[in-house]
């Protein structure tokens, strides 16, 4: 049953290593999804005017350009979720891959039933909070990608807020994906973990404290005066709530 309902769900494996590109890309067929492999960057971007894919698996370490870069320029244009993978699998390396827009990193050598969890997860965290905004806007979406919140906009694949007066409100990486996690997840509690996971991913234990910082610059800069409407709201000993309602298209 778990193969049959994969058959829809497609996978791109980046890495200039081909042994490890027909290992993972014939593990994961194995178990229901199609893939498709690139062995570096130009490739993929090739493969992704072609194809349409609900989640990248991206190498760190090739040559020419790396993975990082290759991220940089797929957050840029609001492309699938990505996965890294890469031989040095330091703290630093792993901070930066997340806070750059990887949805999770796992260092090589890794176990493929290991990424095939973290794949399952990813994808599933990324249909629940669709789910979840579709359902609190009620109605069909004429722009899937652009939300809407006490009268604030945020178009998902340009990656721009606009306030209330239609004016760009500039925010960086960690804050865009903090508030991607908030209107995804409108009017419910999200502790503290919650929140690191759907922003960072599942390895982001590095984050606990930083996470509070994140919100007070995010307050900040979603307030538009005095007087206003409080729109991430502290719960006491449990979390923070996104407090107004969230409109898709």
């Amino acid at each position: 049953m778990l193969a049959a309902m994969n058959l829809t769900t497609r996978i791109l494996i980046v890495d200039d290593d081909e042994g490890i590109r027909v290992l993972v890309s014939s593990f994961l067929e194995r178990h229901g999804y199609q893939t498709d492999t690139a062995g570096d960057p130009g490739v993929m971007r090739e493969k992704l005017r072609a194809n349409q894919y609900d989640l990248i698996v991206l190498d760190v370490m090739m040559p020419g350009e790396d993975g990082l870069s290759a991220l940089r320029k797929l957050q840029a244009k609001g492309g699938p979720p990505v996965i890294m993978l890469s031989a040095v699998g330091t703290d630093i390396d792993k901070i930066v891959g997340l806070e750059m827009g990887a949805e999770d990193y796992m260092a090589k050598p890794c176990n493929p039933r290991e990424l095939l969890a973290r794949i399952r997860t990813v994808l599933r965290r990324r249909a629940a909070a669709n789910v979840n905004v579709a359902a609190d806007a009620g109605e069909t979406p004429a722009n899937p990608n652009l939300l809407s919140f006490a009268g604030w906009k945020v178009d998902l694949v340009a990656r721009i807020l606009s306030d209330p007066a239609d004016q760009p409100v500039t925010l960086s990486d960690g804050e865009f994906r903090l508030l991607r996690a908030f209107i995804e997840h409108p009017r419910r509690v999200m502790t503290r973990d919650q929140l690191l996971d759907y922003a960072r991913g599942a390895s982001s234990e590095h984050y606990d404290r930083a996470i509070d910082v994140q919100i007070s610059r995010l307050r900040r800069k979603l307030s538009s005066g005095e007087g206003q409407p409080e729109l991430i709201r502290t719960v006491r000993n449990e979390g923070y709530m996104f407090v107004p309602a969230v409109k898709r298209g």
